[in-house]
């Protein structure tokens, strides 16, 4: 029937793990992006080295190879106008294109946290549909077309309990309720 399929694994683990210099960068990054974790720093490196290899293939290729190539990373917001430019993007330049950091930009979200709350709550509308992948690249004809779920006012029962004079109209005592019924039932047959 065939082989169920593999799941692969979308970055490379460091291969010094206690390397503390690069911890340090990492947290600095964590903290500038407001990453989960780890794994996303280097889910970032892994596609960057991705489009790296890709760029280095293209050297030899033609002029209209390259510019398609080019035209792809512009697409998605990776500034690079020829080779060497794209050879030299960093994680940084990717992780600047995450939907958690471009809600940040657009003062949606006051700070990378709450944009991640607002993503995962499914409350951010990227060309009418919900998106609530804080990792979500947005291509540049997508970042005009970020929006936020407009919240509806909860309305007030502050009129009803003014007028019954009761302080939760929706949380009476069932115990109050029922002897009120009872006396008036009984003063009614009595």
């Amino acid at each position: 029937m065939g082989d169920i399929k593999r799941k692969k694994a979308k970055f490379r683990r460091p291969k010094k793990p206690y390397n503390k210099q690069r911890i340090e960068e990492e947290k600095k990054i964590t903290e500038k992006y407001g990453l989960k974790n780890k794994k996303e720093i280097w889910k970032a490196e892994s596609r960057i080295s991705k489009i790296r290899r890709a760029a280095k293939g293209l050297i030899a290729k033609s002029e209209e190879e390259k510019q398609e190539f080019l035209n792809r990373l512009n697409k998605r917001g990776l500034n690079a106008k020829n080779i060497p430019e794209a050879l030299a993007l960093s994680r940084e330049d990717l992780l600047e294109r995450r939907l958690q950091t471009i809600l940040v930009k657009k003062n949606l979200a006051k700070s990378s946290r709450e944009a991640r709350q607002f993503i995962v709550h499914k409350q951010v509308i990227v060309d009418g549909s919900v998106i609530n992948i804080p990792s979500f690249n947005v291509d540049i004809n997508l970042e005009n077309k970020i929006s936020l779920k407009k919240r509806d006012k909860k309305t007030n029962n502050n009129t009803e309990t003014e007028k019954t004079g009761d302080k939760s109209p929706g949380n009476k005592n069932r115990k109050t309720e029922n002897k009120t019924e009872k006396n008036k039932e009984g003063g009614q047959n009595g």
